[in-house]
């Protein structure tokens, strides 16, 4: 087993590099961002009172500096949804590659601007430094999962492609961990904390030209056989690399055969592209609407109610953000054993259990003093269940389920939903608990059961198969039943024009 493990290593050492180096300026940074914001809160407001009562001569009513600092926040999601939007077309046109090279200089003046903005006094360059921000992620949300996808031999897609969501839990542990007090969370270096996605921006600038485009974009895209075998035999070493090139021509024929690059309208159009386009729909918005925000906030009041000292709760939430990270990365060393398919319908199902279980707790904790202590334990296991499931596969599955001409156009379509839904999110929950407290569970429940039992209906397992088989697959799945499978070698389906098993 280790032999293999080594050898592997050895052979397959450009595309871990390549992971790394991706995940480096890739969802690490949008991670971060999502994390690092709440911890300076206090000493940007107090920065823009102050500059503006240097500027005016008077203080900021507490409407207007509320208003600016929603703005502050609200402006990354805008951002986010502009540059998921541009994504599509960028990829199509530039590549990959290129697309995150571009990206990488948005975010490094993102970077300059926040960096500076107290030096300069100006809070205007936060905003315009959180809006830059914002597109660089919607860009990266869009390009970096598809590229794995696309560098990944078959044996280690569902690694690579689960390790853009270990990149953006592990993004966010390190946003928890700088922003502690005791590092850079202070009024003084708050500008270094904000700035700091653009020094890992930079190292992907100058390492990224020295790995190749992606093989599917250089053979189907750009019509380049032989770039395309040059660009594996970098990434996966010495060899004929024929199975993989055999999967690459049907899908170019396939893409052939319809349209090189289908537009937003004509995958939302395409009969064959509904069902999948569906599942990844339902992944996404389960995902904004799976409760991970409600958890993050009762965190706070749990520890609370626990009686921790107001000095370790920090710390103690950081341990939550920590537990997600670890199940990721878990995750991606399982999701090529057991599949995609029953990591996210038991994911879900595991979710909601422990939700359930969390919305009791809570009820009673007044009550009874202990079951604080419960509801700390439900916590760390509804976020390791997140990460050791849906978290970590989502990326997988939306990744295999569509081609190389459908591709981008799907990523903009889930990706501008993902960003809306994040939006409305952050907008309406805090009303949603002022009315129903934490019983605000029972729709998050619903959501999670729901989604557990269309996936186990609606999604066959991708693991290990080529875009064509899982065509296959999705066309023998009818909502509601399944029908039965047959075998290749009894009565194979006559309605398909080409072999999709090699």
């Amino acid at each position: 087993m280790s032999a293999s493990f080594f050898s592997d290593l050895v052979q397959y050492q450009r595309f871990f590099q390549m992971i790394l180096v991706l995940g480096m300026g890739g969802t690490l940074l949008v991670g971060f961002q999502f994390a690092v914001i709440t911890y300076p809160s206090q000493d940007i407001k107090r920065f823009i009172n102050q500059t503006w009562l240097e500027r005016f001569g008077s203080p900021l009513h507490q409407e207007t500096l509320t208003l600016l600092w929603s703005s502050i926040v609200s402006v990354y999601c805008i951002g986010g949804l502009m540059g998921c939007l541009w994504s599509g077309a960028l990829t199509r046109r530039y590549g990959k590659k290129k697309s995150l090279m571009l990206n990488s200089l948005v975010i490094i003046a993102a970077a300059l601007f926040v960096g500076f903005s107290k030096a300069a006094g100006s809070f205007e360059m936060i905003l315009m430094g959180r809006f830059l921000y914002g597109i660089g992620a919607g860009i990266c949300l869009n390009t970096h999962g598809p590229y794995l996808g696309e560098i990944s031999p078959k044996k280690f897609r569902g690694f690579a492609n689960t390790t853009a969501a270990v990149f953006l839990s592990l993004g966010k542990a390190l946003g928890q961990i700088t922003g502690l007090r005791d590092l850079l969370g202070t009024s003084t270096l708050w500008p270094l904390l904000l700035a700091l996605c653009g020094f890992a921006a930079l190292v992907q600038l100058l390492l990224l030209p020295f790995f190749p485009e992606s093989p599917p974009y250089l053979l189907i895209q750009k019509g380049d056989r032989e770039g395309c075998l040059q660009a594996m035999r970098t990434l996966w070493g010495d060899g004929p690399h024929q199975a993989e090139m055999e999967d690459l021509m049907k899908e170019k024929a396939a893409s052939a055969r319809s349209s090189q690059n289908l537009s937003v309208l004509e995958v939302m159009k395409e009969p064959s592209l509904r069902k999948p386009l569906s599942v990844v729909v339902l992944l996404i918005m389960t995902l904004q609407f799976s409760g991970m925000m409600a958890i993050y906030f009762y965190t706070f009041e749990v520890f609370h109610t626990a009686k921790l000292e107001d000095t370790l709760i920090p710390y103690v939430a950081l341990g939550v953000g920590s537990c997600e990270f670890v199940a990721v990365v878990l995750c991606s060393s399982i999701i090529d054993r057991f599949g995609r398919r029953i990591l996210l319908w038991g994911g879900f199902g595991m979710m909601a259990l422990a939700m359930a279980l969390l919305t009791v707790t809570l009820s009673f904790q007044s009550q009874v003093p202990w079951m604080s202590y419960c509801s700390i334990g439900l916590i760390f296991l509804f976020v390791i269940f997140y990460g050791l499931g849906p978290s970590g596969a989502i990326f997988s599955v939306m990744m295999e389920i569509f081609g190389q001409s459908a591709r981008s156009s799907a990523f903009v379509i889930t990706g501008s939903i993902s960003w809306v839904g994040l939006f409305v999110n952050g907008m309406g929950f805090p009303f949603v608990v002022e009315a129903l407290g934490h019983f605000c569970f029972f729709i998050f429940l619903a959501v999670l059961i729901g989604a557990g039992i269309f996936i186990y209906v609606a999604l066959p397992e991708t693991k290990g198969k080529s875009i064509t088989d899982i065509t296959e697959e999705f066309n023998r799945i009818h909502l509601g039943k399944k029908t039965i499978r047959m075998t290749r070698e009894q009565n194979p389906p006559k309605d398909h024009s080409f072999c999709t098993k090699l």
